[in-house]
């Protein structure tokens, strides 16, 4: 092994992408391994790198009181290709950070192609690399081909885990009838680029809301294969005609909530609310927020269209569903997120388990930092546990397991990052600045606070002390 030779990555993706930036600031040569456009996905529309499949949001932005924002904060610290060509091209989304998929994407081609360490190759690898490739990460995400799942399931003697994941509809704003509809953020939250009014609601009495679900629950959906039955969803991104085959009320508590927003056209509330997210800079295209589906394209557009605003929506990409795979990542992963079985293969993104583009590259990131450590034979840690970057890798790598007791190694499922993946923090103050006692939500948010600074000041003494570099070697 030379300090020369490159890092392979497969897979072109949010991790794969973070990954080979990661490595050439460090100094490494990278070969970056993207099958498309040769071999095509049946969720991929183009040959771009780290294409946006499904949502073109990151979610919550507040580093203060949400773990997501949190791993924002600490992935910009660490210097991120992901979130610097997030905040460069992002769209108003209230407290969420929402992007121009399409310009992100070319952000990110664009630079990782212009960059003198980066090499490109376009081409599926069929197989497991060949034993010439030392340092290997692989990000192919859950849409990893068949013929190299065979591979990675063959050589790792477990069980393959799968679950579905679906695709929200995308409306033409031109479409949308604004006598019924209005523009408002949720509590009226100003969050990157947004103006407190970056979504639009469309309101449904109770009558409206019963149609709905009628017609969705009676809605044609996608026939599933023999093998693909017995396939679990993940719950963070269930298609909504499965969560409202779970109760009537459940998508008034979910994607349809009407908490927080405001009808100006009838004074009377809401008893439902669909909301809609701008998906592109020119504010042309809107996405459905939380209406993952499964739904056949003939269905979506007639029960969609039952929609108070959306009776002529017109969509520029209607619903759709593909099957996601992952490994068992406690059972085959070593805390640097190295098979245990072939230890010049290292994983990152989704396949690894985790769930989310953010938490995606988060692993990419982390992937890159530790295959340059070792092909410039240093050593470096993961990030510690109170961090979200070291609690993402914990779970993945067991740490689930010190709070499941309902089943072992087979109850791992996708993670998002969380508060609950983080250790708590033992002394939480009584009373806030001003001497108020704190209760209930406050006292909740308190914690979030100090949980998110520790993980801050962590975050950054790990980075201070890790600094990779072919200039010191």
């Amino acid at each position: 092994m030379s300090k020369t030779d490159p890092i392979h990555i497969i897979g072109a993706g949010l991790a794969g992408c973070e990954a080979a930036w990661q490595c050439a600031q460090a100094g490494v040569h990278v070969i970056l391994h993207e099958m498309r456009p040769l071999t095509k996905t049946d969720a991929h529309q183009t040959d771009g790198l780290a294409e946006l499949v499904c949502s073109n949001s990151f979610r919550s932005d507040d580093a203060d009181n949400n773990a997501v924002g949190l791993l924002h904060w600490e992935m910009r610290a660490l210097n991120s290709l992901i979130m610097a060509a997030g905040d460069k091209h992002q769209l108003p989304a209230g407290g969420a950070l929402a992007v121009d998929r399409v310009a992100f994407s070319q952000e990110v081609t664009t630079t990782l192609g212009g960059h003198p360490l980066v090499t490109i190759e376009r081409g599926e690898i069929t197989g497991l690399p060949p034993e010439a490739w030392d340092n290997v990460i692989i990000a192919t995400g859950p849409l990893t081909s068949e013929s190299l799942s065979h591979a990675i399931r063959d050589l790792t003697g477990a069980e393959n885990l799968a679950f579905f994941d679906a695709i929200a509809p995308i409306i033409h704003k031109e479409s949308v009838d604004f006598d019924k509809v209005w523009m408002q953020s949720r509590y009226d939250k100003v969050g990157p680029g947004g103006t407190g009014a970056d979504y639009i609601n469309c309101p449904m009495d109770e009558g409206e809301y019963n149609a709905f679900i009628d017609a969705l629950l009676a809605g044609d959906t996608t026939d599933f294969k023999q093998w693909e039955k017995d396939t679990p969803y993940f719950d963070g991104c269930l298609p909504i005609e499965v969560m409202a085959a779970r109760g009537r009320e459940t998508l008034r508590h979910g994607p349809m909530k009407p908490v927080g927003l405001t009808n100006p056209h009838k004074p009377e509330k809401s008893h439902a609310i669909v909301q809609l997210r701008q998906d592109n800079a020119l504010g042309t295209l809107w996405n459905m927020v939380g209406f993952q589906t499964k739904l056949k394209y003939g269905s979506q557009g007639d029960v969609f269209r039952l929609i108070p605003g959306l009776e002529k929506a017109v969509f520029a990409r209607l619903g759709g569903l593909h099957r996601n795979s992952f490994l068992n990542s406690p059972e085959v992963l070593d805390d640097q997120l190295r098979l245990k079985s072939a230890p010049h293969l290292r994983f990152a993104g989704q396949i690894t388990g985790v769930e989310g583009y953010v938490e995606s590259a988060a692993l990419g990131l982390i992937a890159g930092r530790l295959a340059s450590a070792q092909r410039l034979g240093q050593e470096l840690r993961v990030p510690p546990i109170e961090t979200a970057h070291g609690a993402l890798i914990n779970h993945i790598t067991g740490g689930h397991l010190a709070s499941d007791f309902s089943g072992g190694l087979k109850s791992f499922q996708p993670m998002n990052i969380n508060f609950g993946l983080i250790p708590p923090i033992d002394e939480i103050p009584k009373v806030d600045e001003d001497g108020k006692r704190l209760r209930g939500k406050e006292k909740t948010r308190a914690k979030k606070r100090l949980m998110s600074k520790r993980a801050q000041v962590a975050l950054e003494n790990w980075r201070d002390t890790n600094i990779l570099s072919a200039e010191n070697t």
